[in-house]
Order: C-alpha cells, then structure tokens, then sequence
C-alpha cells in the first residue's frame, strides 16, 4: 500500500494552503462542546484568497491555478520541468488500435461526466483517544483498518507503533470511505497535550466537507465492432478527480475499464488530476463504476447501431478463462458468460414494456484483493472455539468466517464465537477493503482451523496410544481408523481433557494471501421516465453476479442488492455541488439526495458460482462489484425509454426533463 505521508499530515491539518472548504486549519480540546466553541471563537484566521479550480478539465489546462507548486506528473516521458496539477499518467493496453479501428463497420465515440458522491454512511467519523503520561496510547475508532490505523498515527505523530493500540468499533458504514484517518491523529494529539482521554464525532456537514468522495470524472470512450458483432478496438481516455492531494481511482478504473471484454486491441489512459475539494477516498470499486458507466454505455450504442441484442453482443465478446486482461494477466475460471446466460434466461428481460418505459445492461468488473492477513482460534474446554480475526466486520464476515471454522471442525456453527481482535490481539493484519475479507481470512481461518484438527488427532492418538496417522477427522470427532474397536472422540471431550494431553489447544495463521478470482456481474434494470417532470423511476432491478462460492448466499445477496442501491443513487440523484467560490451547497442528507425506500424496487438476485480454484471453497470476493454495472444500466435503460443517450451524471428530473425538451443527449 502506497503512502503519501507528506500529503496526509496536510490534509489532516492545512500547512502552507487551506485548499478547500473543510479543510481543518486547527484543533481544540475542551471538557465540554460549549467551552470548545467558545475557545474556537477566540481563534481568528487570515486568509489570503487564492484562486481555486474545481472541473477536472479547467485543472489540466496549463494556465490553471497550481495548488501544488511541486507537483510533476509521474508516468510522462520525458519528465515535465514545469509543475502542474496532473499528478499521474497511466496506460494499459495492447494490440493495434489503428488497425482494429480500421476493420471496423461501426465506431462510435462519446464523452461522458460524473460528478463527486459521498460513501453516505450513517455513522460519522468518531474516535476516542487516550494518551496517558508514560506515553502509551489507546484509541477507538470506526475504522475498516485499525492496523492501518495505527500505522497512519504512529507516523504521523512520531510514536513507536508498540506505543498505541487501536480498537476497532462496531462500524456504522464505510464503503472505503472508513480506509484513511482524519479526526484520530488530531486526539491522539490532543490527549497527549491534555494526559487526559479525548472523543472527536464529526458533524453530518463536516463529513460532506472534510471527508472523501469518489471522483468526479470526465471520460471518453471509442470503440469500433464489425456489423455481425465483434469488437475490433476500445479506446478510453480517463481524466479522474483526486480531490486537494494526488491519489483518485483511476488506475482501477482503468483496469476496470474494458475488463469484461476480450479485445485485440485495447487502450486505456488515465491522468489522476488534483482540484480544490476534499481528498478522494475510496468507494466501493473505487474508479470501477466510473469508468465502466462510460464504456457500458457505448458498447449499448454500439449494439444497438448494428441492431444486436445487448446481452447476445456482450457474450459475443465476453472475457473467459484464458481472456488477456487489459492490464496484463490472463484470468483463470470466471463468471461472465454464465451472468449473461442468467440475463438471458431471467423472467424480468422478458417482461413487456409501455410507453415510456426502457430496458438497460450493463457488465462490470472488480478485480479484488488478498493481502496480509491473521488469524487464531482457541478451543475452550467446553469444546466452543473462540475465533479472533483482525478484519473489521462491514458485510457480514464474521459469520461467513464462523461457518467455514465450523465446516472445517466439523461442528455446530453455534459453538463458535467470533470477534474482531485490536491491534495488540494478533498479527499485522490490512484493512477490509477489495473485497478481500472473506477470501483471505476465509484461507486464514481454514489453515488455524487445520493446525487445531492435526492437534486433535494428535491427542487422540496419545489417549488411544495408537500413530496419529490411525486417527481421522470426520464430522467433528477424531476416529481410529486402525484394526480393532472403534474409538470415537468429540470435540468437545478432547477440550475437557487438554490439560492431560499437552495443555491449551490453539491454532493460528499467519498468510499473505495472493489467488483473489477477480469478480464479473450483470445487471438488468427496467424504467419509467416522466415526460412532464423527467423523473425516472426505477420498475425492477436484476443483479445477477459471479460469487466463486456463496459461503453465507444471503449476506452476499444483501451485498448485492446494496451496491445497486448505491448505484441507483449515483444514477439519479448524487452530486456534490459547489458555487463558484469553491462552497459546498450540499452537505447534508436533507440537500445529497440519497435512495430511500420508495426510490427503489425490491432487487433482485442471481448468484452465479464458479469457483475460485486459489481458495480452498473456491470463494471470490462480492463486495466491491454490484456498484460497477448500475449507472451504465440505468443509464442505458433512460436512453431506451427516451430516445435520447445520456452521458452525465447524475440523471435528476431537471437533467432528463432538458434533455426531452431539447431531444439532445446529454
């Protein structure tokens, strides 16, 4: 994991620049919220305005404000001598554009916008910090890291990472936006100025303003097929917001791009540009939806210029095992063609349209991750097992987690009892994110429940006094597999008698785990668009995705049925919007128009399952993908109820209503 450290000790606290609205500039410490604001009032700030930009493109122009006098785009050869707000070149690709382009009988070519949305968690950012004067630390925060945690904070306070041990509490929402620190090294800070426990919660507004969106985003995308359905090129150039410090999405997004393809010939570039708003932190597939709304949304058009099904044109040329990846590998077993089959197949691709109404599909793709990742179980001497793991829970992993300890053990899931350890409890663990939670302490929790079943057996063959290799593990119980009378031990009566044959039964692991499958879905999404006020409704939603293995299938459709939903928002309603001084207008629930209940049908599920042969249930992470086919599905479904091709987001009735009146795309 690359850090910039430079750039987080500022965008925690402004040094040379307040580079936007929410930018923190000082901390207070008080023994009530009342005393606080009274000693914030006694604090006056000079400013000296400078000028701001805040579009992607006014950023990349030469003469555009510079907020960082020291910043040379990386990824450009030659090196630039002179300074500019591109921080980053990236380029993936293959083959030969000019000649796929040129066998072409079709081409179609578009630009398209985003604009910045928020994770939209319900919980603030919130911590207590607690330093005491022998310089020991403890800190409790919501977090999907809390290793991280203390690696960012021991950094940036110059403290040895054996002085500060991180909790991690129950987690009120993330969706990556809960993968950065912003209040916890302010205090710590404060505490170890006070000697006396410290508790920061942002406000809704101060989350909005100080806290990551995603990117907003400027795409275009060509590609070029040939009248019975092959695509012979795709080319995408991909300009991503970073917020006031490098480091946007958009190297995933360019992996993501053209992901579910198998292409020939293939371009991908993409520039991480700085501009005066709050940091980017991730969201969910971060860069993924942003950039496959561009490219789905013209392999649409495509489909529809050559008068082809979309979903027969996306099988026609889907990615499978053996496909060259864009970005390099080649990939093993995958899903797609089964989640387009399952389109196909599905109730709701045939169901009658009306007037006004339009069908939308959209594939995506998420790579997923493994990474460093700890785990232990203690067998009780009731024959429970405590289960320790170092990944906070966000999706449901402890359970999933539970049942493949309790597969392994061959015992009732009820006998185990699961928990997310703190940073002094186990190992280095990475943060949950990518994914890669259920994949890589699933593996981590399947090698600590084996190292305990060798234990097992070991005992029972020294209670029988016969060779380990005479006693199985079968359906929780060790078993003599010698001549003779058959021997049977639970469990639970070789924890009552540990303490005779060796003392405590544990096992641990310790993995960095590499083999994440990558995860490829399908999306099916019918609407009703308003002719008077140009609302869209959304009629029926279909999810239909790859799981590898669906260790706990209704925790993985809420994962689902969640990262459509998210979509939807990101589809219709979602923006930050700014006024020309750089002021946030929206930051709140009641202005960022979030899906409620009535926005949205119930979603429906299609869980595909193609193991992931690196994992020993043959799982692959689900977590990040539901929310890269959404804004292009919908996106395609409001062009077929309209007539008209949109290519900015978000779809708001004002947006779709100018666009009816003007019958331009927009």
């Amino acid at each position: 994991m690359m850090v910039n450290f430079k750039d987080m000790t500022r965008n925690v606290m402004a040094r040379e620049k307040a580079l936007y609205e929410g930018h923190p500039v000082a901390a207070v410490a008080a023994v009530s919220e009342a005393v606080a604001s009274e000693a914030l009032a006694l604090i006056d700030v000079d400013y000296e305005v400078l000028p701001h930009v805040i579009d992607v493109d006014e950023a990349m122009k030469p003469d555009a404000p510079l907020l960082h006098d020291d910043m040379f785009t990386i990824g450009v050869d030659p090196a630039p001598k002179k300074s500019s707000n591109i921080a980053k070149r990236v380029e993936f690709g293959f083959g030969d554009l000019d000649a796929g382009f040129a066998k072409a009988d079709v081409i179609v070519e578009r630009e398209f916008t985003t604009k910045p949305v928020h994770q939209g968690y319900i919980e603030p950012h919130a911590c207590v910090a607690n330093v005491s004067e022998d310089g020991q630390a403890e800190l409790w925060c919501t977090t999907q890291g809390q290793f991280i945690v203390r690696a960012f904070c021991s950094k940036l306070l110059g403290m040895e990472v054996s002085q500060l041990r991180v909790t991690a509490s129950e987690i009120g929402g993330g969706f990556g936006g809960k993968t950065v620190v912003y209040l916890e090294p302010l205090a710590l800070a404060l505490s170890r100025k006070a000697c006396q426990p410290v508790k920061m919660v942002m406000s809704r507004s101060e989350v909005f303003k100080a806290s990551g969106p995603t990117s907003g985003a400027r795409i275009w995308v060509k590609v070029g097929a040939t009248k019975d359905g092959r695509i012979t090129a795709g080319d995408a150039l991909l300009k991503y917001q970073a917020g006031a410090f490098q480091g946007s999405p958009v190297q995933p997004g360019a992996m993501c791009a053209f992901a579910p393809y198998d292409l020939e010939n293939v371009r991908i570039v993409g520039f991480d540009v700085v501009v005066n708003r709050p940091k980017v932190a991730a969201y969910r597939a971060p860069g993924g939806p942003i950039a496959e709304f561009a490219v789905e949304s013209v392999m649409d058009e495509v489909a529809m210029t050559i008068g082809m099904d979309p979903v027969e044109f996306r099988l026609k040329n889907a990615a499978k095992e053996g496909t060259r990846a864009p970005y390099g590998p080649k990939f093993g077993p995958i899903g797609l063609v089964q989640t387009l089959e399952a389109a196909q197949a599905h109730e709701n691709y045939k169901v009658p349209l009306k007037a006004n109404q339009g069908r939308g599909v959209a594939s995506g793709f998420w790579f997923n991750i493994g990474g460093e990742t700890c785990a232990s179980m203690n067998v009780g001497e009731d024959g429970s097992v405590a289960l320790v793991v170092g990944t906070p829970d966000i999706g449901g992993s402890r359970a999933s987690l539970s049942m493949m300890a309790a597969e392994e053990l061959g015992i009732s899931m009820e006998h185990i009892r699961p928990m997310v350890g703190d940073t002094s409890s186990l190992g280095f663990n990475f943060l949950t994110g990518g994914s890669r939670v259920t994949f890589s302490s699933g593996m981590a929790v399947v090698e600590a429940a084996r190292e305990i079943i060798s234990q097992l057996r070991e005992r029972a063959a020294k209670i029988w006094e016969v060779s380990v290799d005479e006693v199985e593990w079968s359906q929780g119980h060790a078993r003599f597999t010698g001549s003779g009378e058959a021997k049977s031990l639970s469990l639970a009566e070789l924890a009552k008698t540990a303490g005779k044959t060796g003392g405590p039964i544990i096992g641990n692991a310790a993995i960095n785990a590499t083999g994440a499958g990558p995860s490829l879905a399908t999306h099916l999404v019918d609407v009703e668009v308003d002719p008077e006020t140009g609302k869209v409704t959304i009629l029926r939603y279909t999810a239909i995705q790859d799981a590898g293995k669906a260790v706990h299938p209704s925790y993985v459709e809420g994962q689902m049925q969640g990262g459509a939903v998210q979509g939807i928002g990101w589809a219709l309603n979602e923006e930050y919007i700014y006024d020309d001084n750089g002021h946030l207008e929206n930051p709140g629930f009641l202005d960022y128009r979030i899906p409620v209940c009535s926005d949205v049908p119930m979603i429906d599920t299609v869980i595909v399952e193609v193991p992931n042969p690196n994992h020993p249930y043959g799982v692959r992470g689900v977590g990040e993908t539901p929310i890269v086919p959404p804004m292009a599905a919908i996106a395609n479904a409001v062009s077929h109820a309209t007539g008209v091709r949109f290519t900015d987001l978000p779809m708001s009735p004002p947006r779709v209503l100018e666009a009816l009146e003007t019958n331009q795309s927009r």
